[in-house]
């Protein structure tokens, strides 16, 4: 009986059964945003490695296309998932990049000079994305000051 009564009292109160979500994914923890800036920083780096070694080979499979698709959709859903302008932001350029690959996937015969425009075009991309990743930390302390209220 007395177990019952307790269920009643915690299912009254609103958001008792719900997991803490502040909306913020990167935000949360200066790990994240290092990690993207690392990680973007990183492909910016191939990509413009590509460039200077005159490399303009891109891959045509199948499963690099599914590849990119499944990031497209992940990438698409954080976006949609956070209220956090910055880390919209951050995903959003992510997709877009990650939207160029799948589009050089699929077309298969892609002249090399068009590829070397992507090439130097998605290396951007992932610069400015590792910069935006940068951002996100300093929404850390303000995040913590909002839960310690």
């Amino acid at each position: 009986m007395d177990r019952q009564i307790e269920d009643v009292k915690t299912a009254a109160k609103p958001g008792a059964n719900q997991p803490y979500r502040s909306g913020h994914l990167l935000c949360r923890t200066p790990l994240w945003g290092v990690a993207g800036f690392l990680g973007c920083a990183y492909f910016a780096w191939i990509s413009f490695s590509h460039v200077i070694r005159n490399q303009y080979d891109w891959p045509h499979d199948f499963w690099t296309a599914a590849t990119y698709l499944v990031w497209i959709l992940l990438l698409a859903g954080l976006a949609l998932d956070t209220r956090c302008p910055r880390e919209r932001l951050f995903f959003g350029i992510l997709v877009i990049n990650f939207v160029v690959g799948c589009g050089l996937t699929l077309w298969s015969n892609i002249p090399s000079a068009d590829v070397r425009t992507a090439r130097i075009g998605t290396g951007a991309l992932w610069a400015l994305a590792a910069l935006v990743s940068l951002t996100t930390l300093g929404g850390v302390g303000e995040l913590r000051k909002k839960d310690a209220v």
